[in-house]
């Protein structure tokens, strides 16, 4: 796990200078302590650069930026290939028989792109971002893996194109402008995050998941996706439920199993809920000595989240593992939020970045520099409560009226107070306008509501753009690829496609790296994933019960009172802590926000304030933030 870098003169522009390729990779000292590498070219029209976080093949000889032998590729790479070893008998089958380390992963996916070119992507079984230069054709090109685990940041100006593992690296270039993009702010108010291509950056772009680009001399791009979860997807509508949970159990077994691989200490983030649970338990087969889990808590219950601790702790002794707990504060939050700002590089709307970055620091401190999670297995199996309440909700809407009926119960839930940001008057709204009934399992302000908060300025710029504008191309996916088009499926490739790579899998990403610990997702294995999205719908929603199949095949696996009690999810107490001490940091940040930009509507905010609306002003608290930080360059703390 690693921190990538580079720069590419085209268009005939500026070359590259060696002291700003290093200042654009130490931006991301914190992704890579272990070392440092620069490759620059003889011309000096591309330059690599790489933080290297030490996981295998712990040699100097395994160090990046790497060069093939035949001097055509250079590679900087980030992330795992699991299944290195596989590859590597199957490229010396094919007569690669130069080889310089001993089992790094990077040579082998530097020689597997010598052989097979782009389609050796296909071949991975990983975690990856990395940029190849092949010095014969003279183009750069990049990857990102399939589910969006690993980041890639880009921009392109005049005479300049750049990339990093994160923008922080590329606002280190002097030439790089500091500009909010009013669109991606659109977006935000309704996902908690911006959708890909789109950052919060003007000019700066992210990689899609599964995509490639190349850039030439002349600054022409080409590129494309190169795998959708529809590839992996063969559906099981022949076999057994028995045989399925079966199937599950197996396959999962299988996707911990590559994610063991490492010459570092490995351990795992320890919830208490299933799907950590799960992990644990399939972790510690095999191993001869107790596992390592890490759990955070919190210094008392709260009405908005209560501790599950008491559950990590019962699994852990189930499987004599070596377990470590820390519990947090109001004041943890507080002193870790300038941090928590600059670690994000864009704003992420999820305050549970915060307990992220403390059980990645309690992993660290205690030894470990690899954690499994369990992310992904509630978007696949059917595992969060309120979608149940939102699918039933959608049912009621299908009824076979004019969408000029629709249209008009929207305007009439308008013309009653209580009902004008409503959730259910928004799903009105999206049948009216034959959008799809659910954009995010991350939704944050409803039309309405963002409407509202918007500022006239705004609210004319944006008149009739909606956050479906930005789902179009998830929307063409699903449709061209779906065998069994249900509500379920729609609402697990949506997530699949935009909350996780976006949200969920950035925060961890993002705060786990900001202690230098790499966090490996077996739940996202890709062909995991694919086999979840093989199952009929009917099986997983059997009986009404979330994670139905899930629950059946790793039961005997894990105690059965923690697969039987209820669905909690991974909170903070914002709501408690808003009305102490961090609603007036909160509220002294967002009106200096309002009072330096024209962005919201004042009034509106003011109203939110009044209300105690601490979770929703959290999201404007996170971009207020993130603006006086990254924006006008000023210095944040509480």
């Amino acid at each position: 796990m690693c921190g990538i870098v580079g720069s590419f003169a085209i268009e005939n522009g500026p070359l590259v200078e060696e002291q700003c390729l290093i200042a654009m990779r130490d931006a991301m000292i914190h992704r890579g302590p272990d070392g440092a590498g620069i490759w620059l070219s003889d011309d000096r029209k591309i330059g690599l650069g790489h933080r290297r976080l030490s996981i295998l093949d712990l040699s100097q000889s395994a160090s990046q930026p790497m060069v093939s032998t035949d001097n055509r590729f250079v590679l900087t790479f980030n992330g795992e290939i699991y299944n290195h070893v596989e590859i590597r008998e199957e490229l010396k089958q094919k007569g690669v028989t130069d080889w310089v380390t001993d089992h790094s992963d990077t040579e082998v996916l530097l020689n597997a792109y010598r052989v097979w070119g782009l389609d050796a992507v296909a071949k991975f079984r990983g975690m990856f971002a990395f940029a190849i230069w092949d010095n014969q054709e003279r183009t750069l090109t990049m990857v990102r893996d399939r589910i969006g685990i690993k980041p890639l940041y880009w921009t392109k100006r005049k005479g300049r194109f750049s990339f990093a593992s994160e923008i922080k690296g590329l606002l280190e270039d002097p030439a790089q402008p500091r500009k909010m993009d009013e669109e991606a702010l659109f977006h935000y108010l309704a996902l908690m995050s911006t959708p890909a291509p789109m950052t919060m950056f003007e000019g700066i772009k992210k990689m899609e998941p599964g995509c490639w680009m190349t850039i030439d001399e002349q600054g022409q791009i080409s590129g494309g996706r190169y795998w959708d979860i529809w590839d992996e997807v063969n559906p099981m509508t022949n076999m057994s439920e028995d045989d399925i949970a079966s199937r599950i159990l197996a396959d999962l077994e299988t996707a911990v199993t590559y994610r063991k691989v490492g010459d570092v200490p490995v351990g795992v983030f320890l919830s208490g809920g299933i799907d950590s649970s799960t992990n644990a338990a399939l972790f510690t087969k095999g191993e001869s000595q107790p596992i390592k889990t890490f759990s955070i808590g919190y210094s008392e219950d709260y009405g908005s989240y209560k501790n599950e601790l008491h559950h990590a702790r019962l699994v852990a002794e189930k499987l004599g593992a070596e377990h470590h707990e820390l519990t947090l504060t109001q004041d943890d939050l507080t002193s870790f939020v300038p941090q928590l700002v600059h670690l994000q590089d864009e704003p992420i709307a999820d305050p549970v970045c915060v307990p992220v970055y403390y059980v990645s620091k309690l992993a660290r401190d205690n030894g470990v520099t690899v954690c499994q999670v369990g992310e992904g297995a509630d978007e696949v199996y059917w595992g969060y409560p309120w979608w149940k309440v939102l699918m039933s909700v959608n049912e009621k809407l299908t009824w076979p009226i004019p969408r000029t009926a629709y249209k008009l119960g929207y305007h009439m839930l308008g013309a009653m107070g209580t009902f004008k940001e409503h959730k259910v008057r928004d799903l009105i709204r999206r049948k009216a306008m034959n959008e799809p009934f659910f954009f995010s399992g991350a939704e944050t302000f409803t039309y309405n509501a963002r409407e509202s908060l918007l500022s006239p300025r705004l609210r004319e710029k944006f008149k009739g753009q909606s956050t479906a504008d930005a789902l179009s191309g998830i929307v063409n996916r699903y449709k061209k690829g779906v065998q069994e088009d249900t509500p379920l499926n729609w609402m697990s490739y949506v997530d699949l496609n935009l909350r996780l790579p976006e949200l969920l899998l950035m925060r961890v990403d993002k705060m786990s790296m900001g202690v230098s610990l790499e966090c490996r997702v077996p739940f996202l294995d890709h062909k995991f994933v694919g086999m979840g999205m093989s199952i009929p719908t009917e099986v997983k929603m059997r009986n009404g019960t979330l994670k139905h199949i899930l629950k059946k095949a790793v039961r005997g696996t894990i105690p059965d009172q923690i697969i039987d009690r209820p669905k909690q999810g991974f909170g903070v107490p914002i709501h408690e802590w808003f009305q102490d001490k961090l609603g007036e940091h909160m509220k002294q940040e967002i009106y200096e926000f309002c009072a330096l930009t024209d962005v919201f509507d004042l009034n509106y905010v003011n109203a939110m304030f009044q209300q105690k609306d601490g979770v929703r002003l959290w999201w404007l608290f996170n971009l207020a933030a993130w603006h006086k930080h990254f924006i006008r360059k000023e210095s944040f703390s509480f």
